[in-house]
């Protein structure tokens, strides 16, 4: 799509929860956003996309449906390419309206999440994207010095005043309880992103850095709103070592397109020696810094598992731009 097409645009604001396998996760983020306040003079509508579930996902929609607020509606789509990155834009094609607030089936919005989230929209004009505040509800404590990588686990506590991201500091927000100009992500995010999501057998995260990267690039503003508060549920098994240390290899193989996408073409090679050569540091600042703690301390080889991986993400992604030439040629169409 090049362009917003104006018959779709008829309500003030969207909700998309995107949703895989979340039957019992859904109930609780589908009640919060039933019982939200301040916003019954909007015209919104919340859209649960299914992204292939097994479990009973359309079956709790459905039921929702039978006791939900006549002046919103509750939607259902099936997105059958299988990725985060695929379902919210499936979100985004089917929202009938200028917003679209993205909620995990694990993010619980505060009761004036819609308001706040529609009111910020309308007082930053140039916003292509903004995202919520968001705080972390732990099935169990923490490990020690957890702070240090909660913002990989999509928690976002930047203070209570609105923050504009800067460019130069590359830093965004997450996709969860992320809100999105319609506009901005139709014109500027591909249909097919270099980075879907972590899915199978696939080694890399980052969708949601890569999607807001292309929204603002295209000189789209893009904020933290503190008054969109977002419960973040963690369950147990998110705070095992071997989680983290996973998921943090995962961010960092995703380093390499992310980075290039701040970068004209012509400059990777010259670029991508100055990442190496920083990354090398972070890798032995971590162990000088920490010693054999680097491999035993569940945040700090975590951190060494990022800087790792962040080395390693442009030979990743090479390699496997020649396996898929490989297999083109291999398999030619036709």
């Amino acid at each position: 799509m090049s362009g917003v097409s104006p018959e779709s645009i008829s309500l003030d604001f969207s909700v998309a929860i995107c949703t895989y396998n979340g039957a019992q996760r859904l109930p609780e983020v589908l009640e919060c956003l039933r019982q939200q306040v301040e916003a019954d003079n909007l015209a919104w509508e919340v859209i649960v996309i299914d992204n292939n579930s097994t479990d009973s996902t359309a079956q709790v929609v459905e039921s929702f449906r039978e006791s939900w607020p006549k002046a919103v509606a509750l939607r259902y789509a099936i997105e059958r390419q299988q990725g985060l990155a695929f379902a919210r834009h499936r979100a985004v094609v089917l929202a009938c309206s200028p917003w679209v607030g993205f909620l995990d089936d694990d993010n619980l919005p505060s009761p004036v999440w819609v308001a706040q989230a529609y009111q910020f929209g309308q007082a930053h004009p140039q916003a292509g994207a903004f995202g919520s505040r968001l705080q972390g509800v732990f099935e169990v404590e923490p490990p020690p010095n957890f702070e240090r990588i909660a913002p990989y686990l999509a928690l976002t506590d930047r203070g209570s005043q609105p923050l504009l991201y800067q460019p130069s500091q590359k830093i965004l927000p997450p996709g969860a309880g992320l809100v999105v100009r319609r506009q901005a992500w139709v014109e500027q995010v591909p249909a097919v992103q270099v980075l879907s999501g972590r899915l199978g057998k696939s080694l890399v995260a980052g969708e949601d850095l890569e999607a807001v990267l292309y929204i603002q690039q295209a000189n789209w503003e893009v904020w933290y709103n503190p008054t969109m508060q977002v419960d973040h549920l963690i369950p147990k098994n998110r705070l095992e070592r071997a989680y983290l240390i996973n998921l943090l290899r995962a961010v960092g193989l995703s380093r390499y397109p992310t980075r290039m996408l701040s970068f004209p073409a012509w400059s990777g090679p010259l670029v991508m020696p100055l990442y190496a050569l920083n990354d090398l540091r972070k890798i032995a600042r971590q162990l000088l810094k920490y010693g054999r703690a680097a491999f035993t301390d569940t945040v700090a080889a975590s951190e060494l598992s990022l800087y790792c991986y962040s080395l390693v993400s442009p030979f990743y992604f090479w390699q496997r731009g020649l396996q898929q030439r490989l297999e083109a040629r291999k398999y030619p169409e036709g």
